[in-house]
């Protein structure tokens, strides 16, 4: 079962509806501070009440295949801003602000593969909020600054360093790796990345402390 976000997380997402037909919540934050807990537990909070109404639609889905990164010459960096597909995330989420009058499906990440995933996400034309999340919502630079002008809010998650730390190589060592290859992953790859989401907090609309 997903993580039950508090009360005022909850009751801030609600707000967002209004009588708008569709609302967008854009979630980030550095990697590992608990963005897609978060956001699952939003939706399925939201879903509780009113099947169907809320969707998640993470931004990883739109990691670029190995094959391509490969041929960049990007493979080693792989979770990089420029290691996605930032233009297509963009046309996804304008699509999704349309709210059009059929399912829209968009692709997702399969972590046991690492790999993206077309058409695992359907979002039915009767949802009203959804939910995204990723790390780098709120650069200033294009593609990624055309989000913030898509979505009605953006959330940072912000969490304990060490705890974060720990989690990291937890996840990193659950879908394969060892202990050893995740703490020099996170220093050379992670922890970049962190030090570029960080410096956009202040963008946000919300700070949500995560744990």
């Amino acid at each position: 079962m997903p993580t039950a976000p508090a009360p005022d997380l909850l009751a801030a997402a609600r707000s967002l509806l209004g009588d708008a037909p569709r609302a967008l919540l854009g979630i980030t934050g550095v990697p590992g501070a608990g963005k897609t807990t978060l956001a699952e537990g939003l939706v399925a909070a939201l879903n509780d009440g009113s099947p169907g109404l809320a969707v998640h639609v993470p931004m990883d889905g739109y990691h670029l295949a190995d094959r391509v990164l490969e041929a960049h010459g990007t493979r080693a960096r792989k979770g990089a801003a420029e290691t996605f597909d930032g233009w297509g995330y963009v046309e996804l989420l304008r699509l999704l602000r349309s709210r059009p009058d059929h399912p829209v499906f968009a692709p997702g990440f399969d972590r046991d593969l690492e790999q993206p995933l077309a058409g695992a996400i359907e979002v039915p034309p009767t949802a009203r909020l959804v939910v995204s999340e990723g790390n780098y919502l709120l650069l200033e630079q294009e593609p990624w600054s055309l989000v913030r002008g898509l979505v009605d809010e953006v959330w940072f998650c912000e969490a304990d360093p060490g705890r974060r730390m720990s989690a990291l190589v937890d996840r990193h060592v659950q879908f394969g790796k060892t202990p050893e290859f995740a703490r020099s992953w996170i220093d050379s790859v992670d922890e970049p990345n962190a030090a570029r989401v960080a410096a956009t907090r202040e963008r946000a609309d919300r700070v949500v402390r995560t744990f």
